[in-house]
């Protein structure tokens, strides 16, 4: 199984700023001292070039990203201070996604250690997002004919609002979104099938209502590839969660995912997208269970 990284690529914040950045240099090297390099390939991504990006993104919003063009109000959307690393590292992030999918065909599961930016809009930035790594490889593999039908299912607290925007009129993508109703972001788009869960859900809540979801989804979309967002943000010491599931509980939803794409022997592509535990530990024993169980598959 590859493993796509990108820490290396160092998005400098400020000091107090809520995104924990150090949890993708955390979780790879967790995984370096599980033995995950023995069995596993780890690859640095390609960056994601102008002509991928412009498959799911504007031209002119591309521009006048790579550019720092952005007004105050686009500046306080995105929640991050512009740089030029900072646009290195979002097109490795959406570079390690298309590559992830390239590789999870080939191999029938890989993995993205980070991604999942899946509030970028077609022309616009929003919540830590910069560019849609899941819309941008979707557009990606199907332009190359590798597949004719993706699902994107995402996992993540908060409602993949810009996949669903960028994605609505595409008819080879089924995107399935499962979050919290209440949750950021305060408007939702529509996404193939929204399920949106009340603050406090737990597990067996969470997985009941995932089951039925994913069932609906394969049997409605055919994917023959799937772009998993295995957000760690449902846990429920996540200071944006607002969801109760434990790290079992989240281990069980992985195991559902996964297993229920095997038993169609569909390739998945996993991202790791949100995760902000009140002990960063937490958040990266969350990701590294993830492609831990991926790993058994």
């Amino acid at each position: 199984m590859k493993l796509f990284y990108t820490d290396i690529f160092v998005l400098p914040l400020p000091d107090g700023h809520p995104f924990p950045m150090a949890k993708y240099r955390l979780l790879r090297e967790r995984l370096v001292a599980e033995g995950f390099e023995k069995d596993n390939q780890f690859c640095i991504p390609h960056a994601a070039t102008d002509e991928e990006l412009i498959t799911a993104h504007d031209a002119d919003y591309l521009k006048r990203m790579v550019a720092g063009d952005l007004s105050s109000q686009g500046l306080r959307r995105l929640g991050l201070p512009w740089s030029s690393q900072l646009i290195e590292r979002s097109r490795r992030s959406t570079g390690a996604t298309i590559d992830a999918c390239r590789a999870a065909l080939m191999d029938g599961l890989s993995v993205n250690l980070a991604g999942g930016t899946h509030h970028a809009f077609k022309d616009r930035a929003e919540g830590y997002c910069v560019f849609n790594d899941s819309a941008v490889a979707a557009r990606i593999v199907m332009a190359e004919k590798l597949v004719k039908n993706v699902a994107i299912f995402d996992c993540d607290v908060h409602q993949g609002n810009g996949t669903a925007a960028i994605l609505a009129d595409e008819p080879s993508v089924f995107t399935l979104s499962i979050h919290g109703r209440k949750n950021f972001p305060h408007d939702k788009e529509e996404s193939d099938i929204d399920i949106s869960l009340e603050d406090g859900t737990g597990n067996d809540a969470y997985i009941k209502a995932l089951a039925e979801g994913i069932h609906y989804a394969l049997e409605r979309a055919r994917p023959e590839l799937v772009i998993f967002l295995a957000g760690a943000d449902p846990y429920f010491d996540d200071r944006f969660g607002r969801l109760a599931l434990t790290k079992e509980g989240l281990g069980a939803r992985d195991r559902l995912v996964l297993e229920s794409c095997s038993a169609q022997r569909i390739p998945v592509a996993i991202t790791m997208a949100g995760g902000y535990a009140k002990k960063i530990e937490d958040t990266v024993d969350i990701h590294f269970q993830t492609i831990k169980i991926a790993a058994q598959m």
